[in-house]
């Protein structure tokens, strides 16, 4: 976000939260930001912070009480264990992570594969279980070794066009995730793969800040459209990519990177989206002095001041 455009979000926040505290019954920016955007907010729980001892659900207990609406767990974490923390602290299951059994759709042999294609279904009927709405899934990945451009795209494709009977009958969408996997470069390809499959139980897991290194989240999109099922919301500064490497750019506060919220905030809207608004922030880089509590507390409270351009 370069300097112009954030005084404009600084002042659009500001006056937010100024004009909020002019309401009756002292309404929250986040609760008069509702009207326009009734969004809940999401933490995927891969990336909670640096903390030995804590049970799954501990972990819900404290994403609750720093204000989160619901979480992404990982697709094979316990299932009885996942849903005794569901009821207990009554957040949502957001989506569903398949990201690791997916990967294998681009394995060069077959056997391989199938395991990616049985852990999707488990998956699938995990968020069944859940409640959820989508799977995050991966389209494989383009390698020297592994998988060519042409050999990944009709590997994924026929691993995915297996599982869509059992997606539609659970009404699960498996929402493809924009990765650094050298694959669907771009969002006209990206919807015209997901066009392909001519199905609702294929859709997309938006991921903001996996593409700020290749082009403008807004321009996504503004192209992926309906087809967007959950959004990952995810800082990146590609000043520090740029000096320090490519994964570099992940290592940045949400809203001290380049991220320009307003823009993909607008064009969100444009699409009239109405889905998740996940956090994924990069936890590897979490101070040390800081508690998890005050951690999840702090993104929960920048989450909400992009929620409120």
């Amino acid at each position: 976000m370069n300097s112009a455009t954030r005084r404009e979000f600084l002042q659009v926040t500001g006056s937010a939260l100024f004009t909020a505290a002019l309401l009756p019954n002292a309404v929250s920016a986040r609760e008069s930001s509702a009207a326009k955007r009734p969004w809940k907010k999401g933490y995927m729980l891969n990336t909670f912070p640096p903390a030995k001892g804590l049970s799954i659900a501990d972990k819900f207990a404290l994403l609750k009480a720093a204000g989160f609406d619901g979480v992404e767990p990982n697709s094979h974490l316990d299932r009885e264990e996942v849903l005794k923390a569901r009821d207990a602290t009554e957040l949502e299951i957001a989506s569903i992570s398949c990201g690791e059994h997916t990967r294998l759709f681009s394995h060069p042999a077959r056997s391989e594969r199938q395991k990616g294609v049985e852990g999707l279904r488990y998956a699938l009927e995990s968020a069944k279980v859940y409640g959820a709405k989508s799977v995050l899934v991966v389209a494989g990945g383009v390698s020297e070794k592994n998988a060519s451009y042409a050999e990944n795209y009709e590997r994924t494709r026929d691993a995915i066009q297996q599982v869509i009977p059992l997606a539609e009958k659970l009404g699960v969408v498996m929402a493809i995730e924009n990765v650094w996997n050298n694959f669907l470069l771009s969002p006209l390809e990206a919807a015209r793969y997901v066009d392909e499959f001519k199905s609702a139980a294929v859709g997309w897991h938006f991921d903001i800040g996996n593409v700020m290194n290749i082009g403008f989240p807004e321009d996504w999109i503004r192209i992926l459209g309906k087809r967007i099922q959950a959004v990952h919301f995810k800082e990146f500064s590609r000043d520090k990519m740029n000096k320090q490497g490519m994964r570099k750019g992940f290592a940045v506060e949400y809203l001290a990177g380049d991220n320009d919220w307003p823009r993909i905030m607008k064009s969100l809207d444009e699409i009239s989206y109405k889905g998740w608004a996940i956090v994924e922030p990069a936890c590897g880089e979490c101070k040390q002095d800081i508690s998890p509590e005050k951690y999840l507390e702090n993104v929960s409270g920048q989450l909400d001041k992009i929620l409120a351009v």
